[in-house]
């Protein structure tokens, strides 16, 4: 008999339901319904431990990588991604604080809060992390910009080697033991989210949040293709199309990295350079977060309107600002985008160890593949508007 084999998402979904069913046995005495929320609170701490490590074990190699005088090809690519994710970050936070009061009130505030208190873990082991994030982010940027220097040199190939082994090891962890251990830890939260009373009110607010959230992923992907068609004088139309099965695959794969082969043949399809998509789309894989920020900025805006905490622009406008450097890591694994964010989550109000953190990383990682496939869609716009400026600004200069 063929064993069938469950995805990610089927498995997440599968977590919450039984999350659900296990928090509302009354029957069950505390510590047994406690037993799940501990080893989920385990399982955020050596998640706290990994982002870190995980961003150095990606971004420095894939900053090697990059070709020798590639400067500008690497000032302009990250530029144009930074902007674009600062950008649909920003908008993100003006759909949502102008619609989610429309279905978020003060009564229905008062609901999700829960009928009694969350149930702490039985125990708990203090993992700190090595480096915080933001330390990791400018280590990984220092050392990927030097060793690809090095590289230029005809030397470098030591410290190469031992990144390129170390961000292996960061791939086998991930898929032995995070990626496996992600629905255990979502059971846990739905536990103690059923346990209290207040998920089925979360529920009912969050399945309208993911719709305006996917609606508006696909409204700026589509944008970014019309400005990128504009500028380079190509179909935005036929670019979007091509990017169809881009598109799909990474709703299927939840991985950045796993759809970069395909987001190749269609940046092919849309004309680009070999020299520039084979540049451009694996770096925008790492540093391109257009979908995960509208994610991350509208579950943020709509936990912090449901527990009437402030959400005035100056204080979200540098969370986002924030956001789009610290989530440079974030296609490493799904889920990997909010990871990031949650160190600077205290920005905002929230503690990204307690209740609210936990509800944020369950929230996000249930949609994630739609934020991935506005991530890789978004990649391609810019590979089009990078190859226009290459061949029509650079290229010409140098010569």
């Amino acid at each position: 008999m063929k064993r069938i084999k469950l995805g990610l998402v089927t498995k997440l979904l599968i977590a919450i339901i039984l999350g659900i069913i296990f928090g509302q046995l009354d029957f069950l005495p505390d510590f047994i319904i406690q037993i799940p929320v501990t080893i989920s609170s385990l399982f955020s701490s050596v998640l706290s431990f990994i982002i870190p490590l995980m961003i150095i074990g990606f971004v420095v190699v894939g900053i090697a990588d990059l070709t020798q005088g590639a400067g500008k090809l690497l000032g302009l690519t990250t530029v144009l991604a930074y902007a674009s994710t600062l950008i649909a970050g920003m908008i993100a936070y003006f759909v949502a604080v102008n619609l989610f009061p429309l279905f978020i009130d003060a009564s229905l505030s008062k609901a999700v809060v829960g009928d009694q208190p969350s149930l702490e873990p039985l125990f708990s082991i203090p993992i700190e992390p090595m480096l915080d994030v933001t330390s990791a982010i400018v280590f990984s940027f220092m050392f990927g910009i030097c060793i690809s220097w090095l590289k230029g040199q005809g030397k470098g190939e030591t410290m190469y080697n031992f990144f390129s082994e170390f961000s292996l090891i960061i791939s086998k962890l991930l898929n032995s033991f995070i990626i496996p251990g992600l629905p255990f830890f979502i059971f846990g939260n739905f536990v103690n989210l059923s346990y209290t009373g207040s998920v089925f009110s979360i529920l009912s607010i969050f399945w309208k949040v993911f719709a305006i959230v996917i609606g508006l992923q696909l409204i700026l992907v589509s944008l970014f293709f019309v400005i990128a068609g504009l500028y380079a004088k190509k179909n935005p139309f036929t670019m979007i199309k091509n990017q169809i099965p881009g598109y799909v695959t990474a709703i299927g794969t939840q991985s950045s990295a796993a759809t970069i082969p395909v987001n190749l043949e269609v940046a092919k399809k849309n004309g680009v350079s070999a020299q520039i998509r084979e540049f451009v789309i694996p770096l925008c894989a790492t540093i391109h977060l257009l979908g995960s920020i509208v994610t991350v900025t509208s579950c943020v805006t709509a936990v912090l309107l449901i527990y009437n905490m402030p959400v005035h622009f100056g204080m979200m406008a540098g969370f986002i600002a924030m956001l789009g450097v610290a989530m440079i890591a974030a296609p490493g694994a799904p889920g990997g985008g909010i990871m990031s964010a949650l160190p600077f989550m205290t920005m905002v109000g929230i503690d990204p160890t307690g209740v609210l953190g936990n509800l944020l990383i369950t929230l996000y990682l249930t949609q994630d593949s739609f934020g991935t496939a506005a991530n890789i869609s978004g990649d391609n716009a810019i590979a089009v508007i990078v190859d226009k400026v290459y061949y029509k600004h650079i290229l010409k200069k140098s010569n």
